[in-house]
């Protein structure tokens, strides 16, 4: 991509991404593979005021030499030091920006106990920064760009070069960098998002029952002080941001032990480069007691016995069928675009902003008013163009909230 091109692309991530203000602590992850927009970031972070902006570099192979070679101790064993630049860019409340661009099948052939403990050890050791990204103590946003080894997964009968160029135009058209004014047009999404939830919240809705050709018959309860959100959030300072780049849903937590009946998964799922499809659960109380998979059962098992939990759902997203990212017919084999061409749930955490007041109640609270705690968050895909979702009132009364797969307002 051209250097304007990245220019407008780093625009829309410090501008609303993570909202750069003068004065901030700018932080951003990449891999190599997205070193061009990584510096385009820097510039563009300094431009906008940032005081000092640190670049965090990684490389996708020695990610699997640490697993292979290492036999994942590193992974296992965060240093003293990782943990300490966690902790640090937690306590200074940096602005985060992390660019994904990795191989969706990296891992494949490592065994998934061990990214199954690498993932407890990791989640264990950075819990500070992940509680302030929760809490939004953290601005945060995470989006992509293109790897050649990503390119060639999603169209593998296309040379290279071509792969990518064709991944490029399919994130730009996601990400809303084919229009002129791609800041604008984020903050008019933006507030369609906003309006979408605002109508949520005044419902005051008790349980939604999700039902589709799949064989999903699903009733899931909602918190007594539920907060549906979508597209920006604020900060604890005050400030708007956009957590994940591109985004479509519109999203909330289910009461911990109010899910019943069964779910079955519409698009395979990819987690730490391994491919889950044909997949299902069922839930009790809550609790998901039983699961399948024709591909990566063993994966799934691996993410649901986690911790305890981890066999609960933590989050509830709502994203019409007919979206730009579902539009573009394409399996993009990264949760970030999937998640956002379909209605999703997520296997484990609840973020704290769903309820009232949730991001200043301690753990304790928030699992007293229904809110999942777990080290994992797994979003798994499960809406179909003939998706129904009717939402319960109170007084026992229903109104649609999806009709054949898009919202019903």
């Amino acid at each position: 991509m051209d250097q304007k091109f990245l220019n407008k692309y780093a625009q829309v991530i410090v501008r609303v991404g993570v909202n750069i203000a003068p004065g901030d602590v700018f932080v951003v992850a990449a891999d190599i593979n997205a070193r061009d927009l990584a510096r385009e970031l820097v510039a563009e972070g300094y431009r906008a005021g940032a005081e000092r902006v640190v670049v965090l570099w990684r490389d996708e192979q020695v990610t699997k030499l640490d697993y292979t070679l290492g036999e994942g101790r590193k992974m296992i064993a965060p240093e003293h030091w990782e943990i300490v630049c966690r902790e640090e860019m937690a306590e200074r409340k940096v602005a985060y920006a992390n660019i994904l661009s990795s191989d969706p099948e990296l891992l494949a052939d490592v065994d998934p106990k061990l990214l199954a403990e690498a993932g407890r050890a990791s989640h264990k050791a950075f819990a500070k920064f992940s509680d302030a990204t929760r809490n939004n103590h953290v601005r945060w946003c995470l989006f992509s760009v293109p790897s050649v080894a990503w390119a060639k997964k999603v169209r593998p009968d296309m040379p290279e070069e071509e792969a990518v160029e064709h991944l490029w135009g399919l994130i730009a058209h996601a990400m809303r960098l084919d229009v002129e004014d791609s800041v604008a047009a984020w903050q008019e999404h933006d507030e369609q998002l906003r309006q979408r939830s605002e109508h949520l919240n005044h419902l005051g809705l008790v349980k939604l029952h999700y039902t589709n050709s799949l064989g999903t018959d699903l009733w899931v309860e909602l918190p007594k002080d539920y907060v549906f959100a979508g597209g920006s959030e604020l900060s604890s300072s005050g400030v708007r941001f956009s957590p994940n780049m591109p985004t479509e849903e519109v999203f909330g937590a289910p009461y911990k032990y109010g899910v019943e009946g069964r779910v079955v998964a519409s698009m395979p799922l990819f987690h730490k480069g391994a491919r889950i499809e044909n997949f299902g659960l069922e839930l009790h109380e809550g609790r998901i007691v039983k699961y399948w998979a024709e591909i990566g059962e063993d994966i799934l098992r691996g993410i649901i016995e986690t911790d305890e939990g981890s066999h609960y759902l933590g989050e509830v997203a709502l994203v019409p069928y007919d979206s730009p990212i579902q539009n573009l017919k394409t399996l993009f084999l990264q949760t970030l675009f999937d998640e956002n061409a379909s209605c999703h749930f997520a296997i484990g955490d609840a973020y704290p902003t769903c309820v009232k007041g949730g991001n200043e109640m301690s753990k304790e609270e928030r699992a007293a008013a229904g809110l999942n705690d777990s080290f994992e968050h797994v979003d798994f895909m499960i809406g179909t163009a003939d998706l129904k979702i009717e939402g319960y009132l109170a007084d026992g009364s229903k109104v649609d909230v999806f009709v054949d797969g898009n919202f019903a307002f």
